[in-house]
């Protein structure tokens, strides 16, 4: 495992592999960021990073989390699409408002495995390997809700492409006559 560098400010990207909640001694909660070759230790709250991440890429955590709710009609701990173009998808392993909650890209899990009692493993593409306190069902339920998110707003967005690409055949075609 990589050491745990502090960071004061941090902007999720392609390369963040999870979000994570973490204790501090003193009762607050930072986040340990876990990218495939760096970590870092962050002191905010997951929450107020994944909404950073929205409202850099122009909504916030509520208006990604409403979104979902539109599309997919999945209310309990939906998976968000912070930016689609990047495949930044990332699901919660809590409610999106408990402390608790972290967050891991979708993208990067290879597999998941269930690990002693009301634990799982996630193996990430890369091989890293992290231990959550959540149960295999929750998670694995969470991998097929992101991936059924991801494939039905994907769609929609290829369908808004190619619809832009025929009506550009068409003008082209209009325009020759």
């Amino acid at each position: 495992m990589h050491k745990r560098r502090p960071k004061k400010e941090y902007e999720i990207s392609p390369l963040t592999m999870a979000i994570l909640s973490i204790e501090r001694e003193d009762g607050g909660i930072s986040t340990h960021v876990l990218e495939e070759s760096q970590e870092y230790i962050v002191p905010k709250t997951p929450t107020k990073l994944i909404d950073e991440a929205c409202r850099f890429f122009g909504s916030t955590l509520e208006g990604r989390l409403e979104g979902t709710r539109d599309i997919s009609k999945i209310t309990h701990k939906p998976p968000i699409a912070i930016d689609p173009s990047c495949g930044l998808y990332f699901f919660p392993t809590a409610s999106p408002s408990s402390k608790d909650c972290s967050w891991i890209a979708h993208s990067h899990v290879a597999y998941i495995e269930p690990f002693d009692e009301d634990k799982t493993e996630i193996i990430f593409k890369g091989g890293k390997r992290l231990i959550l306190d959540v149960s295999y069902g929750s998670m694995i339920n969470q991998l097929n809700r992101t991936a059924q998110f991801r494939y039905s707003l994907e769609g929609r967005i290829q369908s808004i492409k190619s619809s832009i690409h025929r009506k550009s055949l068409l003008l082209e075609e209009i325009l020759r006559i």
